[in-house]
């Protein structure tokens, strides 16, 4: 009875807006791993021995997993709490509309996958990255969120992987520009004696800052890669932009000496990706080393993408098309099928739920995503997502705002299509099965019921909230 009493009391809370999640039950439970890296895009894995070793060969690679938004910020809100950017509200990676002290100043920290994790009766830790612009002006330099308890998370100069201050579960600590000062060094370490640590289940999200600009490599890989050149896909330096809004058809084509800096940039990117491999091999050898590696599964993932010359951008992301939306996903662990592939469409806000599923832990009802755990195990679902929402919002900020070109804009990613609605009314259409680089816009010559069909999709999609974004992506 009283067993029976205490389910009551847990559905009833469920029903509250501002309930948390409950204490969850269980028993043995594995341990999860989450390694974000920092503006990576997809198809780059196959460079790094230790991320194709064990994970792409030991797990399964998800083929279509796409962002909130091609920004860090709102992308990282998204993965910490399911939801997307319209639920969340933290729009940009700058105050006063984004970054930290968004997510702070709405106390979006009372509930997240940290917290989630850590009712369930996980050990928590947070290590690298956080949210763009922590601790600023919001909370002192020592400040700690909910939810974590271990916390490794750089205040100061963190994209410079060397010389930056630490904030070590409230003590502040600086690093210098010696090779063991190397931040995703660093923050191998700190995984590895939190693995070896750890009596109990635990839950670690770890976020390198590789490759992140201006992606600075370790000393030991400062002339790796010294012919790699960025792929000369069909977009590299679009020659036709004809039909693209007003702020693609305003970009000139690639100068010799802008085509160097694009290659530059590129193998500078793989360079600071080999310490976040280095990364990956020294947690997979602390969980062999402590025997739980059979017990554990572990995520690798992107928070974007990023352009290096696609669609005449030298750099960059926060667009709609497939290099700034599009990231790799690659999970290991108990009874995920090795050198495997999902092809279902996923997305970074199904992240938490799927921990949680793992955990035992409890999914508030605002979440809006999806456990990935029945793919992860090889069941082919019949009522899953039919598309994914992608949304983009112009800082206020005049400094970040120069960063973008890009205006505000809503987009659907279909199995088929790109459909993208930006503030301006201009809007893009690409049918992805006959012109997957995206090199003609449809939109002015479309089926007009296609349109109305995909603008009203992306309507419902723009309008859901909690689990009525679960029936949203599901319409056709």
């Amino acid at each position: 009875m009283l067993k029976g009493l205490c389910r009551l009391v847990a559905c009833l809370l469920l029903l509250l807006p501002a309930a948390g999640p409950t204490m969850a039950e269980g028993g043995s439970r594995p341990n999860i791993v989450l390694i974000l890296a920092d503006d990576l895009e997809n198809g780059t894995l196959p460079y790094f021995p230790n991320i194709t070793q064990h994970l792409v060969r030991q797990g399964t690679s998800f083929d279509r997993f796409f962002v909130t938004n091609s920004w860090c910020c709102p992308s990282r809100a998204s993965i910490l709490r399911s939801q997307h950017v319209h639920s969340h509200g933290v729009l940009t990676n700058t105050a006063p509309e984004g970054g930290f002290a968004r997510f702070h100043e709405q106390n979006l920290e009372r509930s997240t996958i940290g917290t989630w994790m850590q009712e369930a009766g996980y050990r928590t830790a947070l290590m690298g990255k956080f949210l763009n612009h922590y601790p600023g002006n919001s909370a002192p330099e020592a400040y700690v969120p909910p939810g974590w308890d271990e916390w490794e998370v750089p205040v100061r100069q963190l994209y410079q992987e060397y010389g930056y201050r630490l904030n070590e579960n409230g003590g502040l600590f600086d690093y210098g520009w010696s090779e063991q000062d190397y931040l995703a060094d660093v923050l191998a370490g700190k995984a590895r004696d939190f693995i070896a640590g750890s009596d109990e289940p635990f839950f670690l999200y770890l976020a390198p800052i590789g490759p992140h600009n201006p992606a600075n490599p370790a000393y030991r890989h400062a002339d790796a890669f010294p012919l790699a050149m960025a792929p000369r896909t069909p977009s590299f330096d679009q020659p036709d932009v004809s039909g693209e809004p007003l702020w693609l058809r305003e970009r000139p084509p690639f100068t010799p000496e802008t085509v160097a800096e694009i290659d530059e940039r590129y193998r500078t990117r793989l360079r600071s990706m080999l310490g976040v491999d280095d990364l990956v091999g020294t947690v997979v050898q602390a969980l062999q080393d402590t025997g739980k590696l059979d017990n554990t599964y572990i995520f690798f993932t992107s928070d974007n993408g990023f352009h290096l010359g696609t669609h005449r951008l030298k750099q960059g992301k926060t667009t709609p098309f497939e290099e700034a939306i599009h990231i790799p996903l690659v999970v290991r662990g108990p009874g995920v099928p090795a050198a495997s592939a999902v092809t279902q469409m996923g997305a970074t806000i199904d992240l938490a739920p799927t921990f949680a599923e793992l955990g035992g832990a409890t999914v508030p009802p605002f979440a809006e995503g999806r456990s990935l755990v029945p793919l992860l195990r090889g069941r082919s679902l019949g009522e899953w997502r039919k598309h994914v929402l992608i949304e983009f919002n112009r800082p206020l900020n005049r400094s970040s705002a120069a960063q973008t070109p890009v205006p505000a804009y809503r987009a659907l990613r279909t199995d088929q299509y790109t459909y993208v609605r930006y503030e301006t009314g201009e809007l893009q259409l690409y049918d992805l099965h006959a012109d997957p680089y995206q090199l003609h816009n449809l939109a002015a010559s479309a089926d007009p019921a296609l349109m109305a069909r995909l603008d009203a999709l992306l309507h419902g999609m723009v309008r859901c909230a909690g689990a009525g974004c679960r029936e949203a992506d599901r319409q056709q």
